[in-house]
Parts: structure tokens; C-alpha cells; sequence
């Protein structure tokens, strides 16, 4: 009670109290009329407009609560289904960027609807809006293709961080990568920055398997047979070892005399490895090769050394040792001292 009396006596109360008891806004003088069109106008407003900005309202909710939904679903899955945590990084970082990505555009789209209900011209804003959206298209179309080729490839799963990649030219490891960008460390220690919209080709050697050919010389007096079984037995015992039996995805394969270069035969000899994993393997088979073609007497190969049968027969020679004929010294007169002699 003493509230209302308070109300009753403030002076804006009284003053208002008066200027309706004087007339002011009697319906025929001008501020009746204009509180009139104001009411007509509420009126109007609640029965056509506000429905509209309600439904708009409703409909931009429900769409928010879907991205949501949807986003954190792409969430669970790379929590369940993820190869590492590289990849889970990445996934959560796309789902963020549609999420962030559908939020503008639902505002934006939420905006123009409730202007149009309150019976505002779009017109002008939509041709100053085409024409900003041109320039900018002209700008930046570089920066909006290298989002478009990142998100595809953050989407086809094409490479992760910590592959081994060659990408435009660059064979490294991938450190980093965004919607704009991807960051490869070469052997040497540089980083590259790569745009991805450069990124027309990408050879990912870190997926699957690695396959390596380690070539063995050996000198054309070998018996192939003999050359072919240490080598198997080499590369199996390599194969079946502790140290390395994780890390091959099939057995080694001697493909037999690929090639006969002068005095020399080469073997080729197959690894399949999980990638990335194939040189230690290999380092070890051409340490055991060396010193199981040492204990064979098996001379390596060499494309320069002379292999004369005809010159061996009953002789205790090695078929790869090089001919030892004395070289003539042209420029003495008559003699035949051999080159070196002196």
C-alpha cells in the first residue's frame, strides 16, 4: 500500500495524470492519433510479424541443437575409431570448424529473417553484400581454396600428423596441419610450408606397408644356386629374429639374377615391413651379407673386373682376379721394359 501511494504521489505519475485529464491525447488531437496508429501497428506487429520471428526463432534453435548433436557424434566416433591421437586431433578440429562454420550461417541467415519481419528493405544490404562477397571472392578465392582442399583432405583422412608424406615436391614428416596449411620437416631439419592448395598429389609412405630392394653384387664366377640359398637364409634368419620378427608383414623374397653387368651378377632382395620400419632391418641384412660372402669365399661384384675362363683352366687363380700383363712403355726405343719396372 505504501508502494502505490508512493507511485500515486511521484511526479510523473501526477504529470501524466494531467496531461490525460487536459485532452492531449484526446482521440482527434494529434498525439491521440499517433498513439492510435502506434496501437493499430502492436496490433499488427503481434498478429503477422511476431509468428514469423517466433518460427524463425524456433527453426534456428532447432538447427543449432542439430549441428551440436551432430558435431559431437563426430567426436565419439574418432574417440572410438580413431588410429591415434593425431588423427582424433584432427577430427575434433573439423567438427569445431563446421561447428563454428553452420553457427555463423544459421545467424546469419536467423538475422535476415527476423529484418525482413520487421519490415525491413534487404535490398540494398543483399546488393552491398554480393558486391563485398565479389571483392572478397577476387581476394582471397588463394585462402578460401586452400580451406576448401584442407577440409577435404582433413575429411578423406589423406595423410595424418606424423606421416612420412611427399607432398608438392617435399618428402618429410607432417608436424602440423590446418585448413590452410600443412607443415613438413624434411631429412635435413628444415620446415616446409606447404598451402594446401598446392597439395595436388600426396604419396603417404607411413599407410600400409613399406616395401625396400636391397640389390647384392656378387662376382660372375659365383654359382647362382649357392648365392640364391645364402642369401634366403640371410634374409630369413633376419626375418624370424627377435629383434625384427614384429615388423615384417611377409616373408623376404630372393628374386635371382636380375642383372649381369660386366663381371658382376646382382641379386635383388625384396623386404615387406610396416612403414617406416624397413632400415634397420635392412642395415643388419648387408652387415650379415658382407660377412657371409667373406666365409663362402665369395668375391662382391664389380662391373671393371676382367673374367678370362680360358686363362683358369688348371690354374689356382680366382676366376675375378684382373689380367697382370706388363703394359709397354711406347716412348722407349726398342725395349720392352714394362710400365713401373723402374
Amino acid at each position: 500500500m505504501q508502494l502505490a501511494a508512493a507511485l500515486a504521489a511521484s511526479p510523473l505519475v501526477i504529470a501524466l495524470r494531467l496531461t490525460f485529464a487536459s485532452g492531449f491525447f484526446a482521440q482527434e488531437r494529434f498525439f491521440g492519433r499517433i498513439l492510435d496508429e502506434w496501437s493499430s501497428d502492436a496490433q499488427q506487429f503481434i498478429r503477422d510479424s511476431l509468428p514469423h520471428i517466433l518460427a524463425a526463432a524456433l527453426i534456428a534453435f532447432l538447427l543449432i541443437q542439430l549441428l551440436r548433436i551432430v558435431t559431437r557424434r563426430m567426436q565419439r566416433v574418432a574417440e572410438l575409431h580413431a588410429v591415434g591421437p593425431a588423427r582424433m586431433a584432427e577430427v575434433k578440429t573439423l567438427a569445431s570448424v563446421i561447428h563454428a562454420t553452420g553457427m555463423a550461417v544459421i545467424g546469419v541467415i536467423t538475422a535476415l529473417q527476423l529484418l525482413a519481419a520487421v519490415h525491413v528493405n534487404l535490398a540494398p544490404l543483399l546488393a552491398s553484400a554480393g558486391v563485398a562477397g565479389i571483392a572478397i571472392g577476387l581476394a582471397a578465392q588463394t585462402i578460401v581454396k586452400d580451406m576448401f582442399n584442407g577440409m577435404l583432405i582433413l575429411i578423406e583422412g589423406q595423410f595424418n600428423v606424423g606421416d612420412n608424406v611427399r607432398i608438392a615436391g617435399i618428402a618429410g614428416v607432417v608436424e602440423s596441419m590446418t585448413l590452410r596449411k600443412t607443415s613438413v620437416r624434411d631429412a635435413d631439419g628444415s620446415l616446409h610450408i606447404v598451402p594446401n592448395s598446392q597439395i595436388t598429389t600426396v604419396t603417404n609412405l607411413s599407410a600400409g606397408l613399406a616395401v625396400a630392394t636391397v640389390n647384392v653384387s656378387v662376382d660372375f664366377s659365383a654359382d647362382p644356386a649357392e648365392v640364391t640359398e645364402l642369401l634366403t637364409r640371410t634374409a630369413l634368419e633376419i626375418r624370424n629374429s627377435p629383434q625384427f620378427q614384429a615388423i615384417f608383414t611377409a616373408d623376404p623374397q630372393v628374386l635371382g639374377v636380375d642383372l649381369i653387368k660386366g663381371s658382376e651378377m646382382i641379386f635383388p632382395v625384396v623386404f615387406k615391413t610396416l612403414p617406416n620400419q624397413q632400415y634397420a632391418p635392412i642395415r643388419e641384412f648387408r652387415r650379415r651379407v658382407r660377412l657371409a660372402l667373406e666365409e663362402h669365399k665369395i668375391l662382391p661384384g664389380d662391373p671393371y673386373r676382367v673374367f678370362r675362363p680360358s686363362e683358369l683352366q688348371g690354374t689356382g687363380v680366382s676366376a675375378s682376379e684382373p689380367a697382370t700383363a706388363p703394359i709397354e712403355d711406347p716412348t722407349r726405343n726398342g725395349e720392352s721394359a714394362p710400365l713401373g719396372s723402374q
